[in-house]
């Protein structure tokens, strides 16, 4: 056989090999001929050994499994270790144990599960490691003394699982606390429940055969004093929510169960001294239990819509590149930890607050400081979280990150400001407190009246009216849309301080827009230009090192051309600029400046707009091109208008520009003269909003900053991007997203999101007109009311997180 035969079967049998761990090609160069597993990186090698050695080489029986190779960062994790570290990410048990929650990199399928769990085989000293594979978040609990944290990250990290701390593990300890204490009441609850039927059954066997007296006494006193510890402690969190309903005189929605349960209590324990008549201790320790549970459920379907977590993604990048042993490697920005090395790069955001390292760049602040041009930061210099790096790579060391950046404090005060009730709220707050008050009034006549009838089960159809009606699902109804509607809004880059701004944005109103940074782009571009293309690149050229804000409107519309060095450039000061470029002679400048030189008329070339900056160029004497540079429309400003106007909004300039520049740009997108007020001072401004309220409800929309009394006295203020952060802290709402479209989709969310209350509400009220009816003809028992009231509480919630209010945000 031919060398060149022998040669082409080797690499057909080179082609076919594949890793022994991850299934992809082994490289050429890697193959090992005296061994039987091949590998295609030291990664899986090492991951394979591991395995293997531990006995768990079932792992490749999987047939969904990791496809890749394994990149072990060969990082030690040392600062895992750190006492600062354990402080903010780690717990102790109650065993003495630790426990910490991790990020995993690389989670995706069953194999991954199975693998992660398996991780206490090996590693000595490591409990318990269990993966939630939707999150890829892994809770490890070890013992300290036998293995140290970094120990079982590299670990993981060796089998391809990079681990990073879970920024959020103080506030999920919280909630798992809060978890477990209401479980702990439901299985005490649920235990008395069970021994208390048990001996029900006794007396109800009794009442069928017969029974001993002493006997039956024996058991109502037996149900007697296993109840009392329902009450005393599961049971004790419906009498606390009405005593504090009392002492703050408001009829809170645990008002109607804790009379309903001590109704039933006291005529039990009245019947058993007696000893005679119905007891009603089975139902009612079943009915706490059953309560308990309803409770549990809705709270959590609470927690999970009302998570506003959204907020600081919709701003900050969810993850940051850094720097590790000379290498790059890209991890979640909530696994930042200060003193780690970001690498940005142009036209990239900075994930954390920080210091530049090396490089130096001009860095887009406008969502902290307003300023619509980049600001120049240089080594040392300082960047935050959620501004744009726009002109160079650059290194920068982490100070702060997460929920400790400056954007995220600034967002703190529109989480927690969104407790604030719009007056739709209130209304149903008080709708609700009146329906507790006619509930007690016929709970109470239901009773009387069916006792004076002799009706064998007036209590019991007293009770189920109390729990069936509790209006927690009226009360639910419409903090609950507002705040899932928040949470949506936060994801379509609208931060909506109060519920109340909502419902004043779901009906047309009078519209007030501030021109500069609003209506226009807020920054030198070029509108207009008459010339060849081959002149551009001279101007450029010319152009690149100048720092006027016109020579950023060039370089701005034209970033594809290659520029060369400008030979003998001068700036003439209130004139041009003038400069050789590639052998010809180039001036750019005001016309009255290039007339001087060149010998050619100004109106041989187009006119420019009136409320532009005209630039004239020159190019070896001889007049050639014509450009206007301004405060550019916005793209979608008239549409987004018209839109607004087509669904019944009155629109309005109110700028400080000059009159005539407002005018032209009004008249441009539809205003009428009467509804363009240019020349305006802050001053003017709010007086004339303040002039406009007494025709209708006004919102002002401006960048925070000159307009930031105005937006403070209109019923509804509105910042938009580059807004500054005196925006976050007047304006009832603030854009991230620049244009005029967010306005159309915020006025139709909001009126999406009334709809959703409304019908919130009056599914309520129907379920509890219809339950009291049941309830009070006899046809509801306690124990099916206490089932149906937490299913109406879970309708609403289901309800108001699926409701159509803002879009979904489908990607970050």
């Amino acid at each position: 056989m031919s060398t060149d035969v022998l040669t082409m079967h080797a690499s057909v049998a080179r082609a076919a090999t594949t890793c022994a761990h991850c299934g992809l090609q082994v490289p050429d160069g890697l193959i090992e001929s005296s061994r039987e597993e091949q590998f295609c990186c030291s990664g899986c090698e090492t991951a394979f050994a591991i395995l293997h050695d531990h006995g768990l080489d079932s792992y490749y029986g999987f047939t969904e499994r990791r496809v890749g190779p394994v990149r072990a960062s060969g990082r030690t994790y040392e600062e895992f270790d750190h006492p600062a570290f354990t402080s903010l990410y780690v717990r102790e048990t109650a065993g003495g144990r630790m426990r910490t929650e991790l990020y995993l990199e690389g989670i995706h399928c069953a194999s991954c599960v199975w693998l992660v769990e398996r991780v206490p085989l090996l590693q000595t000293g490591v409990v318990r490691s269990e993966l939630d594979v939707r999150r890829s978040l892994a809770v490890v609990e070890w013992d300290s003394a036998a293995v140290d944290l970094s120990t079982i990250a590299r670990t993981l990290d060796a089998l391809g699982y990079a681990p990073h701390p879970f920024r959020g593990v103080a506030r999920a300890d919280m909630r798992r606390k809060e978890d477990r204490a209401m479980l702990v009441r439901i299985g005490i609850a649920g235990a008395i429940a069970i021994n208390v039927m048990l001996t029900s059954l006794a007396l109800y066997a009794g009442e069928v055969n017969g029974m001993e007296l002493r006997y039956e006494q024996f058991f109502r006193w037996m149900s007697f004093a296993i109840t009392i510890p329902a009450f005393i402690w599961p049971g004790r969190v419906f009498f606390s929510g009405a005593w504090a309903a009392l002492r703050t005189r408001t009829l809170h929605m645990d008002f109607p169960i804790a009379i309903a349960l001590a109704a039933g209590l006291v005529r039990g324990a009245i019947n058993t001294i007696a000893g005679s008549g119905p007891i009603y201790f089975d139902g009612l320790a079943v009915l706490i239990f059953a309560l308990l549970v309803g409770r549990f459920l809705q709270q959590r379907g609470q927690r999970l819509a009302t998570d506003s977590t959204e907020l600081l993604h919709a701003i900050a990048p969810d993850t940051a590149r850094i720097v590790e042993q000379g290498r790059l490697r890209e991890i979640p920005a909530s696994a930042l930890l200060p003193g780690m090395t970001l690498d940005v790069r142009a036209g990239e955001s900075f994930a954390a607050d920080g210091v530049l390292l090396e490089g130096r760049t001009t860095v887009n602040a406008a969502l902290l400081t307003g300023e619509s041009r980049p600001t120049r930061v240089e080594r040392g210099g300082a960047v935050y979280a959620g501004t744009l790096n726009v002109e160079a790579p650059v290194r920068v060391q982490v100070k702060e990150a997460g929920e400790s950046s400056r954007i995220a404090r600034l967002l703190q005060q529109v989480e927690s400001s969104a407790a604030r009730r719009a007056p739709i709220v209130l209304t149903a707050n008080r709708l609700a407190g009146v329906f507790t008050a006619i509930v007690l009034v016929l709970a109470i006549g239901t009773f009387a009246l069916k006792t004076q009838w002799n009706a064998p089960h007036a209590l019991d159809d007293a009770i189920a009216l109390l729990i069936v009606t509790c209006p927690c699902a009226l009360a639910l109804a419409t903090p609950l849309a507002i705040t899932v509607a928040v949470g949506r809004a936060a994801g379509n880059g609208m931060l909506i301080k109060g519920g109340d701004a909502l419902e004043l944005l779901a009906r047309p109103a009078i519209l007030v827009l501030d021109k500069t940074g609003t209506i226009t782009e807020g920054r030198t571009s070029l509108v207009e230009w008459h010339g060849p293309e081959w002149v551009k690149p001279l101007v450029l050229s010319l152009e690149s090192g100048s720092s006027h804000p016109l020579a950023e409107g060039f370089r701005s519309a034209w970033p594809d051309f290659t520029t060369t060095v400008a030979e003998d450039a001068q700036h003439v000061v209130g004139g041009g600029l003038m400069g050789r470029v590639n052998g010809h002679r180039v001036c750019v400048g005001s016309p009255r400046f290039v007339a001087t030189q060149t010998n050619a008329s100004l109106r041989t070339l187009p006119s420019i707009t009136g409320t532009l900056t005209p630039v004239h160029v020159a190019v070896d004497g001889e007049l050639i091109a014509a450009a206007g540079l301004g405060d550019a429309i916005r793209a979608d400003a008239e549409q987004a208008l018209n839109d607004l106007r087509a669904r019944g909004w009155r629109t309005m300039i109110l700028s400080g520009d000059a009159p005539e520049v407002a005018a032209a740009v009004g008249h441009s997108l539809g205003f009428g003269d009467a509804d363009i007020v240019g020349g305006a001072t802050p001053e003017d401004k709010l007086a004339c909003v303040e002039r406009l309220k007494t025709q209708g409800t006004v919102v002002m929309v401006g960048d925070g900053v000159n307009d930031a009394a105005a937006i403070a006295t209109a019923h509804a203020g509105i910042g938009v991007h580059g807004g500054a952060e005196a925006c976050l802290s007047t304006a009832d709402i603030y854009l991230t997203h620049p244009g005029l479209t967010p306005l159309v989709t915020l006025h139709d969310g909001a009126r999406n999101t009334l709809r959703v209350i409304r019908r919130n509400i009056a599914f309520s009220i129907g379920y509890n007109l219809i339950g009291a009816g049941l309830a009070m003809t006899g046809i509801l028992s306690p124990l099916i009311a206490a089932v149906l009231m937490p299913a109406s509480s879970i309708t609403v919630v289901l309800g108001s997180w699926y409701g159509m209010t803002f879009p979904r945000r489908t990607t970050r």
